[in-house]
């Protein structure tokens, strides 16, 4: 059993966002974490986060000031860690896991979408994973969205080294999305919401407003 899964409606839709535990009030990213959040939480929709400080926490304050009624939940998934493990702050539903595999899991089955804001090996531990998941299709229809330029260098690496190479095939990465703004990312989960309520699994190959931009001469390279 998942936790509180008494509490939350099967059929809820739920945006996931990773980010750094060590980011404070004044980065630029809290505050985009901190809108995103609550544009999610207007829209009706629930909130799942790490559970901790730093960018989880912006988003669940942002959250708890825009959600519109208590049958929405902000979920924090925490991880017990000898540093940076305080909770954020009006989560409704939390959590602690011993192992990050664990957590992760959760992660995956509880969310239908997922925002990756600015972070270290932590947030790339989730990033990938969640990656290799709908890589080998383990989820479907789950966007995984870039939020912000910070990302652009690690796109750059992975089309300019990974994919050049053939360990990865181009349609890998149509399952990532590269927003610069939250009206960007917002976009991207609103149509993956209006997807998921038609059952459209096939989602994230049809969305091609915010795809990644390749070059034809790597495009044209298969694993």
């Amino acid at each position: 059993m998942y936790p509180h899964d008494h509490e939350l409606n099967e059929t809820q839709f739920r945006v996931a966002i990773f980010g750094s535990a060590r980011t404070t009030h004044n980065d630029p990213a809290y505050t985009l974490a901190y809108r995103l959040a609550g544009m999610i939480g207007k829209a009706g929709m629930d909130l799942v986060t790490g559970g901790g400080p730093g960018l989880m926490d912006a988003a669940s304050r942002g959250y708890r000031q825009a959600k519109q009624n208590d049958r929405q939940h902000s979920i924090g998934l925490n991880i017990r860690l000898p540093r940076e493990q305080s909770d954020a702050a009006h989560l409704d539903i939390k959590t602690e896991f011993d192992h990050f595999s664990d957590r992760l899991d959760h992660f995956i089955v509880l969310s239908n979408a997922f925002v990756v804001c600015p972070g270290g090996i932590g947030t790339l531990l989730e990033l990938f994973y969640t990656w290799q998941l709908a890589q080998v299709r383990h989820i479907f229809s789950k966007p995984i969205i870039f939020l912000g330029e910070y990302w652009a260098g690690l796109l750059n690496w992975v089309q300019g080294s990974i994919l050049k190479a053939h360990l990865i095939d181009s349609d890998d990465l149509d399952l990532v999305y590269l927003a610069s703004s939250c009206e960007e990312a917002f976009e991207i989960i609103q149509q993956s919401y209006e997807a998921y309520t038609r059952g459209d699994a096939a989602f994230c190959r049809k969305y091609h407003q915010y795809k990644l931009k390749i070059s034809s001469s790597i495009r044209g390279h298969k694993t």
